[in-house]
């Protein structure tokens, strides 16, 4: 299945029915006095998030969707019958906004939240709503209001945990795949990875968290260099960045700081919540270097990024070092705070509409 992660549509609310002009008139009934009915409601157009669903390739091709349109009122005063809602099911994680006033309308985090995007028009009155003592014979009705349209931005970000961040070919579908089930593709030319990946890592009972694997950064990526940094956005719910870095002599620059700084770069030409949000360094395929290369390779890096974070030395083609990394990185998202854990980087608020609901 491609991967689509933004999308165009138009959404079309359906219109209210008109009011119904009707008088009773039934035999040995004289004056039977004013019966028309309301017109039925339009129907809503609604997102609705599904667990199932990590693409937006439904709505590539068909881009419009309009509810149906309220039935008109009718005589012995019985009202038209209000249209069901359209339901537009999107993966979890997709953002909305409306391309008119950009104006961010809802954010989809949890499986089964709905968000109404397009309301749909009232029924209009029909006339028996406007008999009084004065006025026994009224003619006047209202028609239905005009349901909303609006033209959106689908834009999914895909919810992880972790994000893993680097150069094309630093090992970072090898690492998802050495830790977690997933099966990306691995090769040894760079961009092997053309969209996303995510992976559930199993730490123990009851005790697990979600990896994503984004395309490769290199110099320039924010000007559109290789594969640009749309991607990124996909790294903006995260929690923790582990940033990966080819320490074997055979990388495509050799030299392992260059490549550090060439990712943080794009990083913050990308979004200061994502640079600044929490870092990891990741030293990878030490297995291809000999205990003293290995050595002197790690102090040489470290020296000349001045890092004061946390450092792991792995090789994740071999596993080794994985275990003792995801051991770490669960220690350290259970002790996050709930506020700090459903906040990104970015400083969007990822709360529930109703804390209540959650509340013990």
């Amino acid at each position: 299945m491609k991967f689509v992660d933004e999308v165009t549509i138009r959404v079309a609310a359906g219109n209210g029915g008109g009011g119904c002009l009707s008088f009773r008139r039934e035999k040995y009934i004289p004056r039977g006095g004013p019966d028309g009915g309301d017109g039925g409601v339009g129907g809503s157009v609604w997102l609705e998030a599904d667990a199932h669903l990590n693409t937006l390739v439904d709505y590539r091709y068909k881009r419009q969707f309009r509810a149906r349109n309220g039935q008109p009122g009718m005589g012995r005063n019985r009202s038209g019958k209000s249209a069901d809602d359209l339901v537009l099911v999107v993966p979890v994680g997709t953002v909305a906004t409306d391309l008119d006033t950009q104006e961010t309308m809802g954010d989809l985090v949890k499986p089964g939240q709905r968000l109404l995007v397009a309301k749909g028009g009232e029924g209009g009155l029909g006339n028996t709503r406007f008999k009084s003592s004065t006025n026994r014979a009224p003619r006047k009705t209202t028609p239905g209001t005009s349901g909303d349209q609006r033209e959106l931005r689908l834009e999914l970000k895909l919810l992880a945990d972790v994000g893993l961040v680097g150069m094309p070919n630093a090992g970072k579908s090898t690492l998802i795949r050495a830790v977690s089930a997933a099966r990306p593709k691995v090769a040894d030319y760079p961009f092997t990875t053309l969209h996303p990946n995510l992976g559930v890592v199993r730490v123990g009972p009851l005790r697990s968290f979600v990896m994503a694997d984004i395309p490769g950064l290199i110099e320039g990526a924010a000007d559109g260099a290789g594969l640009g940094i749309r991607f990124l956005k996909h790294l903006s719910r995260t929690r923790l960045l582990l940033h990966l870095v080819d320490m074997s002599p055979y990388s495509d620059s050799g030299d392992p700081a260059a490549d550090f700084k060439a990712v943080e770069s794009e990083l913050g030409k990308f979004s200061e919540g994502l640079s600044g949000a929490p870092r990891w360094l990741v030293l990878n395929k030490l297995d291809l270097l000999s205990e003293t290369e290995r050595e002197t390779r790690i102090q040489g890096l470290l020296a000349s990024l001045s890092w004061s974070g946390p450092v792991f030395r792995l090789s994740a083609l071999t596993a080794d070092g994985t275990q003792l990394l995801v051991f770490k990185v669960m220690d350290y998202l259970e002790t996050m705070t709930p506020v700090e854990a459903l906040t990104a980087p970015d400083g969007v608020e990822l709360l529930p509409e109703d804390p209540a609901e959650d509340a013990p």
